[in-house]
């Protein structure tokens, strides 16, 4: 089995680097990866069942169905700046769409693979805004609502994230966190977890068990593979085949 593990693009624009690297990244898997997992983050702001108030998104989502077509199975798993996007994933892409996590079984290994935001249970304050932005009246508001407002949305959450994260970096131990969540996982019988959210990419080795925290598509263009067993961090180079 091949699979690609990626998280927390934060696509805005299609003429950010990050978003035109993304799509030559995903333009270059066809015939190399069977699976593609996307743990939470794709998006900078997405949410409901209709890609209609986000026309800037329409270059990824056309790469992401021309993936699909050519038979890579598409795992999504949202975050906390993409949610309700189950119907329209489904859809468009046949993808499986999970709202916190989900395992995998690759390779005789059971892999858990979350996005993250839910690790730290002492960040009460986003756990409160987590359940505004997944209550299903917000769902239904964002259906009806003019596009130009999402997009506002999108603006006013992309600087809250960037002030949460250096907040969250000097308070918290960020990899304490992430080696603390896998130590339960590894203990209910997984052999790996993939974690993201937080932007800081690392992989180690607890025994037979390994934990892997996928970094980000900002500035960092970090993701994970996997090969027939073998699970490794890597970087892309976006001049070279990745």
């Amino acid at each position: 089995m091949h699979a690609i593990f990626i998280a927390d693009a934060h696509l805005r624009n299609p003429e950010d680097t990050n978003y035109r690297t993304m799509l030559r990244f995903l333009e270059e898997l066809p015939g190399k990866t069977e699976m593609l997992v996307i743990a939470g983050d794709f998006f900078e702001f997405w949410i409901g069942d209709s890609p209609l108030p986000f026309p800037h998104y329409k270059k990824v989502l056309d790469t992401l169905e021309t993936l699909t077509r050519s038979g890579i199975k598409l795992v999504f798993i949202e975050g906390n700046h993409d949610f309700h996007l189950k119907k329209y994933f489904r859809r468009a892409f046949n993808a499986d769409v999970f709202p916190v996590s989900t395992a995998l079984d690759l390779d005789g290994k059971r892999i858990y693979i979350c996005h993250g935001d839910m690790i730290n249970r002492a960040d009460y304050s986003y756990r409160a805004l987590r359940l505004l932005f997944r209550n299903p009246l917000t769902r239904l508001i964002a259906c009806i609502i003019p596009a130009s407002i999402p997009a506002l949305v999108a603006v006013k959450l992309g600087n809250h994230s960037k002030g949460n994260h250096c907040t969250t970096a000097t308070k918290w131990d960020r990899q304490q966190l992430a080696r603390d969540f896998a130590a339960c996982r590894f203990s209910e019988g997984f052999d790996v977890v993939v974690t993201a959210h937080y932007h800081l990419p690392f992989m180690e080795q607890h025994g037979e068990k390994i934990l892997l925290a996928l970094g980000d598509w900002i500035t960092q263009f970090s993701y994970g593979e996997w090969i027939d067993g073998e699970l490794t961090l890597k970087t892309y180079q976006p001049d070279s085949s990745g």
